[in-house]
């Protein structure tokens, strides 16, 4: 499963990423949906770009399952509540978080595949 960042790295073309691109179906949280298609005054051409990229998504939404894991982890970590939405779906689910964010780092029973991005 990746984490937003990563859709954002696929979206600008981002050489570390590329494994990811190539892949048929990428799965996601539904959180990382938002946050893409939500961004602050997007154009309609990028909503255009990330809607393509979205169809080549499995999207996991939130059940209540994943929302009192959430609970968990935030009672537990400081974390943004996104960012434990995620964390949980990708534990819930049993799948692998690949992600640029170091806040991951400490979540308990969370497979964690962290790229480090160069600057």
């Amino acid at each position: 499963m990746i984490d937003t960042n990563i859709l954002v790295y696929i979206l600008q073309g981002n050489p570390l990423v590329r494994y990811f691109a190539q892949e048929e179906i990428l799965v996601i949280s539904c959180i990382s949906e938002m946050e893409t298609l939500g961004k602050f005054q997007i154009s309609e051409v990028e909503k255009e770009i990330v809607t393509r990229l979205l169809r080549h998504c499995n999207i996991i939404d939130i059940n209540n399952p994943i929302k009192q894991l959430a609970i968990k982890i935030r009672q537990n970590a400081r974390l943004k509540l996104p960012d434990a939405i995620v964390a949980a779906t990708a534990i819930h689910h049993k799948l692998t978080l690949v992600t640029a964010d170091k806040d991951f780092k400490n979540i308990p029973d969370l497979d964690l595949l962290l790229i480090k991005m160069e600057k």
